[in-house]
């Protein structure tokens, strides 16, 4: 609405309040810095967005970053790393390997892939010695990947001689040339472990991304002396939501979509970034929707009645007729961001009075329970108001 009133670009540091679930780097209080400005073509806005962030790393930390920073497409970080926030302080890519196992009569295989599901695998260096059978069929890395909501964990060791070790259905349903055309795939050597995640590439994706993190730490993999930053790319502008039957917008439903998918918005890549370091985001934001008919179609697939619009987002729709410019922005967690450079473990280290896990301030134990009178004062007034 800013920019439809003449202004040409704006900033604000906003104190957000978001109903999510408490991790080392959220909590449902942060402070937001929020960016918008007209005009901006894409690559103008990663530009001065790169530009502000190699100046705080350079002022506040000494820390040079790339120019450009590396980016990866939506596609590419999930097909690679298994998450769109790659660390890529560290290897360990994974690897679709579906079309090695077709024809393989190892059942679990065999059924994924009928199903329309994939067979993706992460290969550990050195990985065979040091991860026991049993670490892998009950322990510490099988747990990893039942908490990812994997059914279990196929694996494989590679030893001397390109020979396989593992779940013997496994190994005597390939044939030579699925033996070699696995370890050339992903680039195994003796002593390595393969791991493997099968199902729905969502699922998949999951088991693996957890699997990845779990051994760059466990095995002393990262080096912490490294600043990885990347921009993430080309998102779906839409993800379906099994549950209820829909399609939900992947950012939110405002961002733009690419102007060479226009025809088939539902599977339509967005206008959109977000800025990854060492495998968290820091920002994200998209150029904006300006015109009224392309919101009006992207509220309807997120099953928004016109009568629903109009009522929810009359106001924007009608500031949209009036002649939108072109605009685009993004927004930083500023808490987050400080906690990284602060080099602290928590983003409530650099919070004053963070939450606590219940979401409560531990100072004033707000939000706390109200008064029964300010309730039945509240209902009389509010009563009163509507008459």
């Amino acid at each position: 609405m800013l920019m439809v009133s003449g202004f040409e670009k704006y900033y604000q540091i906003a104190r957000c309040f978001r109903d999510e679930d408490l991790r080392a780097d959220r909590q449902p209080e942060f402070t937001q810095l929020d960016m918008e400005l007209s005009f901006v073509p894409l690559e103008d806005m990663l530009k001065l967005n790169e530009d502000l962030i190699r100046h705080i790393f350079q002022e506040i930390i000494g820390v040079h970053l790339p120019n450009p920073f590396p980016r990866l497409t939506y596609n590419e970080a999930m097909s690679r790393y298994g998450t769109d926030r790659p660390d890529l302080r560290f290897d360990l890519e994974l690897k679709n390997v579906s079309d090695i196992f077709l024809g393989c009569n190892f059942k679990v295989f065999a059924d994924t892939l009928a199903n329309e599901g994939i067979i993706k695998a992460l290969c550990v260096p050195s990985g065979a010695q040091k991860y026991s059978n049993t670490a892998l069929k009950k322990g510490d890395v099988y747990n990893q990947a039942i908490k990812a909501g994997a059914k279990g964990l196929p694996f494989l060791k590679v030893l001397d001689k390109d020979e396989l070790e593992g779940i013997p259905a496994l190994i005597s349903s390939l044939t030579p040339d699925q033996k070699g055309r696995l370890i050339k795939t992903v680039n195994a050597k003796s002593g390595d472990l393969i791991l493997f995640a099968i199902g729905n590439p969502a699922n998949v994706n999951k088991t693996l991304d957890r699997l990845r993190l779990f051994i760059a730490n466990d095995l002393g993999l990262i080096n912490h002396g490294e600043h990885s930053i990347l921009w993430v790319t080309d998102f779906p502008m839409f993800e379906w939501n099994d549950l209820e039957q829909r399609y939900e917008a992947l950012h939110h439903p405002f961002t733009a979509p690419n102007p060479e998918d226009i025809d088939d918005l539902t599977s339509a890549r967005a206008l959109a970034y977000d800025m990854i370091y060492n495998g968290v985001e820091i920002g994200g934001g998209s150029l904006r929707i300006y015109k009224r008919e392309v919101q009006e179609k992207i509220l309807e697939i997120v099953g928004i009645s016109p009568e629903q619009a109009e009522e929810k987002f009359g106001y924007l729709l009608e500031c949209l007729d009036m002649g939108a410019p072109p605009h685009g922005g993004i927004a930083y967690g500023l808490d987050r961001l400080i906690m990284l450079l602060a080099g602290a473990s928590s983003i409530r280290d650099v919070i004053s009075f963070p939450k606590t896990t219940t979401a409560q301030c531990a100072l004033t134990k707000a939000p706390s329970e109200v008064d029964p009178q300010q309730l039945k004062e509240l209902f009389s007034s509010t009563k009163s108001n509507v008459n």
